[in-house]
């Protein structure tokens, strides 16, 4: 799920005698405006991409499903972005959320969403055009800027009108604007009754990054609050985990720290942002059924009156995908969490993420691999000759076009084959996949390789896909949607070892991929 933050409120109160108000109204989400989310790809929703019908979506506190206060009662789908009004529930919790709404505490909103249609663009950001919202939460922090929300309006009932305390609500960041229709902004008069400390549920994986990226005070209540509730566990996990002592991050205690911590392993996945990645299907079971058409209907001209229609009778496949899990640990000494919070906490959190993203890679290049089809074509390398490369690019997209008539969209290759790919020369010694250099691309080219670099390749209008998870030699001419891939987002566990003074950290996640139609996956021989 992608969770958005939004900020800024003004206050508005119900008048002495007008009945009472629980409501919140503003922009659940701005349209066409980039936010970056917890595993670094950066998201913008299209205009139109929220549902306005449908099932209402709940209203949270801090994303918790345990602490339900309202219910989202209106959306209006606007060109700038989604507005909403949103009841709060009379409750005390609801109670509590409009009090901390009115003294700006909790001055911001967070959609909870499923994107179920996307792509990603060539700068590897993701666009969304259609989406489930499920949820909008009220949160202390904001992740877009500008997105406003316009109103809180709380007022107790009349016959408690003359027990209304005015308060003073301030924004550190943005004074509020007071927008009272006839009497002074009023906090509902109801007690709160004290109740014990609510314990702090343990935040998603998502969450726990999300909060590692905005850093600062953000990061650390969230760090603490974690050590509260962790503390309070447990449970001996017994496993094979990789152990982390306060002696193996010397250069994070308490010492000089020249710069971040130098990272030479890139945390990309080419394959699965080329082909876009759909969610998980909510269901219990560890498979699920994804149909296919193996047999058509067909047609045919009737060369005699009255004589029998073409008929076939369409066949469908039930095909059978299995959820992989795709999981990490690693165990940290209370010491080293004490002495080095935040900082060592972050980095190892990072790293562990980092290596499940590289893991469904190398899943997701395997699979296309696995299911591709032979073309029978084959790039025989010569010096100074590309006609062999050519012939074989098209041999292969010939056979994808005779048999579906799409056209195919990406070259899939390994790094050894980019380097054949960027080296080949024509007869006059000029690469044949030209550079650019100052936005002018190199003469005599069937395509462009960026020069040294990733971005903007493509070869014979082929989006060139490089990825080290392939085996050697690999080289796939594909049509995009003939490979599909779903996950779910992490989930982050952890469990105590009192007995050692130990904590581990478990990341999981699951992660599928089906092959919708063999043809669609060339592969090319190199000799």
């Amino acid at each position: 799920m992608i969770k958005f933050n939004l900020s800024n409120f003004t206050i508005d109160a119900a008048a002495p005698g007008e009945p009472a108000r629980r409501t919140i109204t503003g922009t659940a989400l701005p349209y066409d405006t980039f936010a970056t989310v917890a595993d670094g790809t950066r998201v913008s929703f299209a205009p139109g991409s929220l549902p306005t019908t449908g099932k209402m979506p709940k209203l949270f506190m801090y994303h918790d499903s345990t602490q339900p206060v309202g219910l989202v009662t209106e959306r209006l789908d606007t060109a700038e972005g989604m507005m909403f009004t949103a009841k709060i529930s009379n409750t005390r919790a609801g109670d509590e959320a409009l009090v901390l709404a009115a003294d700006g505490v909790l001055d911001s909103v967070s959609v909870g969403v499923n994107p179920t249609n996307f792509k990603y663009d060539d700068s590897g950001d993701m666009i969304v055009f259609a989406a489930d919202w499920v949820e909008l939460s009220l949160v202390p922090t904001p992740a877009f800027v500008g997105a406003t929300i316009t109103q809180v309006a709380a007022s107790a009932p009349d016959e408690e009108a003359e027990e209304e305390v005015p308060t003073e609500t301030e924004n550190e960041e943005t004074p509020m604007e007071i927008q009272a229709a006839s009497a002074e902004v009023v906090i509902p008069t109801q007690p709160i009754f004290a109740t014990v400390k609510r314990e702090f549920a343990m935040p998603s994986a998502a969450e726990m990054l999300a909060a590692m990226h905005i850093g600062g005070d953000t990061w650390h209540n969230v760090n603490d609050a974690w050590k509260q509730a962790a503390r309070r566990q447990q449970t001996a996990l017994q496993a094979a985990a990789g152990d982390i002592l306060s002696s193996d991050t010397p250069g994070l205690l308490n010492q000089m720290v020249m710069g971040p911590l130098f990272q030479d392993l890139n945390f990309v996945r080419p394959v699965v942002n080329a082909f876009g990645a759909r969610a998980m299907p909510n269901t219990p079971s560890k498979t699920w059924i994804r149909p296919t058409i193996t047999t058509h209907t067909s047609a045919a001209e009737q060369t005699t009156e009255l004589t029998a229609a073409s008929a076939t009778t369409m066949v469908i496949a039930s095909n059978v995908i299995t959820k992989k899990t795709v999981a990490g640990q690693v165990t940290l000494s209370v010491q080293d969490i004490d002495f080095t919070s935040p900082e060592a906490l972050q980095l190892v959190l990072n790293d562990l993420a980092g290596e499940v993203l590289i893991k469904t890679d190398d899943i997701a290049a395997d699979a296309l691999v696995a299911g591709k089809t032979a073309s029978g074509s084959t790039w025989t390398v010569t010096a100074n000759d590309p006609s062999s490369l050519i012939s074989a690019l098209y041999d292969a997209a010939r056979e994808i076009t005779e048999d579906s008539n799409y056209f195919p969209t990406h070259l899939c290759v390994s790094p050894d084959v980019w380097e054949k790919l960027g080296s080949q020369l024509d007869a006059s010694k000029r690469p044949i996949l030209g550079y650019t250099t100052n936005g002018v691309l190199g003469q005599n080219s069937i395509g462009r390789v960026g020069g040294l670099g990733y971005n903007q390749m493509d070869v014979m209008g082929l989006t060139l896909v490089v990825d080290n998870n392939f085996a050697s030699g690999t080289m796939l001419v594909v049509y995009a949607p003939g490979f599909e891939i779903y996950e779910s987002g992490p989930s982050l566990m952890t469990f105590d070892d009192a007995s050692k003074l130990g904590k581990t950290f478990s990341l999981h996640q699951y992660f599928a991929t089906f092959v919708a139609k063999s043809s669609f996956i060339q592969g090319i021989v190199i000799a």
